[in-house]
């Protein structure tokens, strides 16, 4: 196991700072609801998690707090989320993951109240070509054994709609983690127009993991989330000191 240096803490709560703000400019703004996680490099039994009582707008790295996978649901402190425990559950199941974030994004939350699938119309629900989950019990989600059977629904996938409620979205990093959420969004939104301008004609199926592979990959990722934090810093979304 690799040893975590205070630099490389300093970068991680600052790239979970940039996520929840970029969320908050794509449709992730909910009050102070919403939040965004990371593994701790060094230590996997740890996660970096955006404290409550800020919107995602205002959280700063100071505000992105760690929790131990290992310590008792009993112990949260008054920092934490009352959905923490959406996150530790996940990062308990899937040792792939490195990043979370729930939220209640209004078109992916739309989708998730209706019977109806995410249909791949365009290249961003190619991203999803394994399909989206869905979890169907609609409650608050603040005891462990909820959360086991949100991060058993999820699966090897990495968006699962919460029905009535919101997403919960899962990322092999903190970048992908909010190329994932955005897209998601952004795939429904085209969808919810799609339907009402006529009949939908999705992507054929064969297609799928092609055009996935050829329009997503590590260089994009990072060539995006650069684009993202400099249209924060032109609108004075940045925060001090980034």
């Amino acid at each position: 196991m690799a040893t975590t240096t205070a630099s490389d803490v300093a970068e991680l709560r600052a790239e979970v700072a940039w996520a929840c703000r970029i969320l908050a400019e794509h449709g992730y703004s909910d009050l102070t609801l919403g939040h965004v996680s990371a593994r701790d490099p060094g230590d996997p039994r740890r996660i970096w998690i955006k404290r409550r009582g800020l919107t995602l707008a205002e959280v700063g790295p100071e505000d992105v707090i760690a929790v131990d996978l290992d310590s008792h649901p009993d112990d949260s402190t008054a920092d934490m989320h009352l959905e923490t425990v959406l996150h530790t559950e996940v990062y308990r199941r899937r040792d792939d993951v490195t990043a979370v974030a729930h939220g209640h994004p209004p078109y992916s939350t739309a989708l998730g109240a209706t019977d109806a699938p995410l249909l791949f119309l365009t290249h961003d629900s190619v991203l999803f070509d394994d399909g989206v989950a869905t979890f169907e019990n609609p409650d608050l989600i603040t005891e462990v054994a909820q959360a086991e059977q949100v991060a058993e629904a999820l699966g090897e996938r990495s968006a699962v709609l919460m029905r009535n409620h919101g997403v919960l979205i899962a990322g092999a990093d903190v970048r992908w983690l909010v190329l994932t959420a955005v897209t998601l969004e952004r795939a429904v939104m085209l969808q919810s127009i799609a339907v009402t301008l006529g009949s939908p004609r999705p992507i054929a199926a064969e297609l799928l993991a092609d055009l996935n592979g050829r329009k997503y990959d590590d260089f994009l990722v990072n060539e995006y989330w650069d684009a993202w934090v400099r249209e924060l810093r032109r609108s004075g979304g940045g925060f001090e000191g980034a």
